[in-house]
């Protein structure tokens, strides 16, 4: 089933619209378990009905968070409005609930306890995603031309949403990251020599045949080995995959000795945002430079300080 011309047919929509290849993936994902849950009927044989008993089944028997279930949502919507033409109507399936948890926050001590036990690069990756507040895969697939060294700033593409951005760099990354960019165009160059370059998004190899031998392409953290570009099936180099700053922060946390926290790659992102607002950073400067398009969702790191209970004392502590 994972060739088939239906899903083929669907992956080729998908690109058309100018989709993300994480998108691709997921929504995929969530087309083939709708039709494996069916028992492989097809989709155009199904409506309202079988969309409202798969979602209603990933709350209560699969129990699946609130965010699953919209991206399971999100994946039929496409199915059916964009490939299908089928219009759903209200579907009342069963929502999953919705839980406000706290996110995990390091302190700074224990950010530069953690940033001591990496090695060179996976350090500058960690110091990038809590001194700029990104995403391990907005991080992962910097450019060159990404970094702004005259104006202290990072130009996050493409980023949740397929929104641009721009976010604060740390001065302190300027030797680090120049170094970076020095290895990586070594490499660059020493594939353009046998023709191969960085991947580029989109068909912009295509609209230009020289750009992968232009610095400003190459990836700052680019992957061990070569690959076939998914969609034009072209041999490039793409950026490191996020499984091997995963590792190496799981050893790190070893060395490092944390274990009473859950502490992932997003937990650096978590811990810039709340230690901005903790030096008295405004929730509206943290919000833009976070991506995020309500300052409601920033509003939960005042939780994680307290802000939101400012001035109010235990009843302990009066007696």
């Amino acid at each position: 089933m994972g060739r088939s011309p239906f899903l083929d047919h669907i992956r080729q929509e998908i690109r058309l619209r100018g989709y993300s290849m994480r998108t691709e993936k997921t929504y995929l994902h969530w087309i083939k378990r709708y039709i494996y849950f069916h028992r492989l009927t097809h989709p155009e044989q199904m409506g309202t009905q079988e969309v409202r008993a798969f979602l209603t089944w990933l709350s209560s028997e699969q129990h699946v968070s609130i965010n699953t279930q919209k991206t399971a949502l999100n994946a039929l919507a496409f199915l059916y409005h964009k490939v299908l033409n089928i219009d759903l109507g209200d579907l009342d399936f069963q929502r999953a609930r919705q839980y406000r948890r706290l996110p995990v926050v390091l302190t700074p001590s224990e950010v530069a306890l953690i940033l001591a036990q990496l090695d060179e690069r996976n350090r500058l990756i960690f110091s990038l995603l809590y001194g700029s507040g990104l995403r391990i895969t907005e991080c992962l697939r910097l450019r060159v031309q990404d970094i702004g060294f005259t104006d202290n700033s990072i130009t996050v593409r493409d980023g949740k949403g397929n929104k641009d951005r721009k976010t604060v760099l740390g001065k302190r990354l300027y030797l680090p990251l120049q170094a970076q960019i020095q290895q990586a165009l070594k490499l660059q160059q020493k594939d353009n020599t046998r023709g191969y370059g960085p991947s580029l998004p989109n068909a912009l190899g295509r609209k230009y045949p020289n750009a992968f031998r232009q610095h400003a392409w190459m990836f700052l953290f680019p992957s061990s080995g070569l690959c076939k570009h998914p969609i034009t099936g072209e041999v490039c180099r793409h950026h490191l995959h996020d499984s091997v700053p995963r590792k190496a922060l799981k050893a790190a946390l070893e060395k490092a000795n944390i274990r009473h926290k859950r502490v992932s790659c997003h937990t650096f992102r978590h811990s810039f945002a709340t230690h901005l607002l903790e030096a008295g950073r405004d929730i509206r400067t943290v919000q833009e430079l976070l991506g995020y398009s309500d300052v409601r969702t920033t509003q939960i790191y005042t939780h994680v300080i307290g802000q939101h209970f400012a001035g109010t004392r235990s009843p302990l502590d009066e007696l």
